[in-house]
C-alpha cells in the first residue's frame, strides 16, 4: 500500500510538471501576429447566464483551470481516500478493544495466565494494544525496568503503524497550494499574452480566460489543502491520544509481571520464588 501511495503522488507531480510544460508550450507558440484573433488564445467569451468564472459545474472547473486542476482534483481524491481509510484504522474500538483489555487485565491480576496463555491471547487479538502487551509479556518475570524496555520499543513501532499515511495528508496540504500557484502564474501569462498581442485593455471578455484559470487554480489548491491540513492534524491528535491511553495500560501490564511484584506474590502466598527461565530471557 505504501507503494501505491509513492506512486499516486508521483503521478500527481508528474500530471502538474506535464501541465505546466504543456501550458508554457502552447502560449510560445500562440499567435503574436497583428491579425491574430483573441480567440486563438483565450475561451469563449462570457456565457449567456453572465458568469464567467465557474463555481457549480466540477466539468467546467476543470476545463477553464487547465491540466493543473486535474492534478489538484487528483490530490482531493488522495485526500478523501486516506481520511476514509485513518477513520475506520483509528477507530478507538479497533487500537484498544475494551473486552481484550478487561479480561486480559483481570486474569493477570487474578493470577491466571501465565506466559505461553497471556501471549496466546495477544496473539489473538492482534490489535496494537495487544502487541504492545506482547512485547513486555515476552520478558515476563524480569526485572521491571528491562520489561518496560520492551514495552517502549514496542511502543515505538506501534505508533509508527498508526501514523502511517498521515504524511499523505501532510504532502497534499503542502503541494495542493503549489500547484495553485503554478496554474495562477501560468494563468497570467495568458492574459499578459493577450494584452501583449491585443489591444485588450478595457476589453474584459479578453482578458477573463486567463484571470479565470489564475483564480480557479488558487482557489483549488487551498480547497484542497485547508482540508487536508485540519485533518493532518486531527488524526495526529487522536493518535497521541490513543499512544497515551495504550502507555498506561502496558505501564499496568509491566507492573504485574514483573519480577518485583511476582516475588511479592509469591511471598505472600508462602511460595518460594520461580527465577526466570531462559526462555522468558
Amino acid at each position: 500500500m505504501k507503494f501505491v501511495t509513492v506512486g499516486l503522488l508521483a503521478a500527481i507531480a508528474a500530471l502538474g510538471a506535464w501541465g505546466a510544460i504543456g501550458c508554457a508550450a502552447v502560449q510560445a507558440a500562440a499567435p503574436s501576429s497583428a491579425g491574430a484573433t483573441a480567440e486563438s488564445l483565450l475561451p469563449a467569451a462570457p456565457r449567456a447566464s453572465g458568469e464567467i468564472i465557474s463555481t457549480q459545474d466540477l466539468g467546467r472547473i476543470l476545463a477553464d483551470g487547465g491540466p493543473l486542476m486535474i492534478a489538484i482534483a487528483g490530490c482531493s481524491f488522495l485526500v478523501v481516500t486516506f481520511v476514509l481509510e485513518r477513520a475506520i484504522s483509528l477507530r478507538r474500538g479497533r487500537v484498544i478493544p475494551k473486552p481484550f483489555v478487561r479480561r486480559f487485565l483481570e486474569q493477570l491480576r487474578a493470577g491466571d495466565l501465565d506466559r505461553p496463555q497471556a501471549l496466546a491471547l495477544c496473539e489473538a487479538s492482534g490489535s496494537p494494544v495487544a502487541m504492545v502487551f506482547a512485547g513486555a509479556v515476552h520478558k515476563w518475570g524480569r526485572p521491571g525496568v528491562e520489561i518496560e524496555q520492551a514495552a517502549i520499543d514496542q511502543g515505538e513501532r506501534v505508533t509508527n503503524h498508526l501514523r502511517r499515511y498521515l504524511r499523505v495528508f501532510y504532502g497534499v496540504a503542502t503541494v495542493g497550494p503549489l500547484l495553485g500557484l503554478m496554474g495562477t502564474v501560468l494563468g497570467m501569462i495568458q492574459t499578459f499574452n493577450v494584452i501583449a498581442t491585443h489591444d485588450a485593455l478595457g476589453r474584459a471578455e479578453l482578458l477573463a480566460g486567463g484571470i479565470a484559470k489564475a483564480l480557479l487554480n488558487t482557489a483549488g489548491g487551498l480547497a484542497v489543502a485547508i482540508p487536508a491540513s485540519i485533518v493532518y492534524v486531527f488524526f495526529l491528535g487522536r493518535v497521541d491520544r490513543l499512544v497515551v491511553e495504550i502507555d498506561a495500560l502496558a505501564q499496568e501490564v509491566v507492573h504485574l509481571i514483573s519480577a518485583e511484584e511476582l516475588q511479592e506474590q509469591q511471598a505472600a502466598a508462602g511460595k518460594p520464588h520461580a527465577k526466570p527461565t531462559r526462555e522468558a530471557a
